[in-house]
């Protein structure tokens, strides 16, 4: 069981979402920072930094936003969907781009995974976009 399903399970509140579909997205969020993270200083070590610039940028972009959308998400307040469905359309939008983009340099293992971790994002974002409407 993750750390994030841990920390909702200690709450007596109800949510107005599935715990565990909440639980997911969190750790896709976190999952995705950290190999966008990875995968970015990895890029910075290739011997053609020239032509990973978009994939960097587009990995600084992706951590960022799922970064404030994990922070969000996370808080055990009252869920303000004006707040929180920008940030998730915004994780689902940057994960796509993002994980295009890695997906183009999938012969280098970290652009796989971090491909893979963006789709995972994207997808965790959806679904739980899908349970708040």
């Amino acid at each position: 069981m993750s750390y994030a399903r841990q920390m909702l399970d200690t709450y007596s509140r109800t949510f107005n979402v599935d715990a565990g579909l909440l639980a997911a997205a969190i750790d896709a969020l976190s999952d995705c920072v950290q190999a966008c993270n990875a995968d970015n200083a990895a890029d910075l070590g290739e011997q053609n930094v020239s032509e990973m610039v978009t994939c960097i940028r587009l990995c600084l972009d992706c951590a960022d936003i799922c970064t404030a959308t994990a922070g969000v998400t996370s808080r055990q307040t009252d869920y303000h969907a004006d707040i929180t469905r920008p940030l998730l359309d915004a994780c689902v939008a940057i994960c796509k781009s993002c994980g295009d983009e890695c997906e183009r340099h999938a012969h280098m293992p970290h652009c796989r995974v971090c491909a893979e971790a963006c789709r995972r994002c994207e997808q965790a974002c959806r679904d739980l976009l899908d349970a708040t409407k």
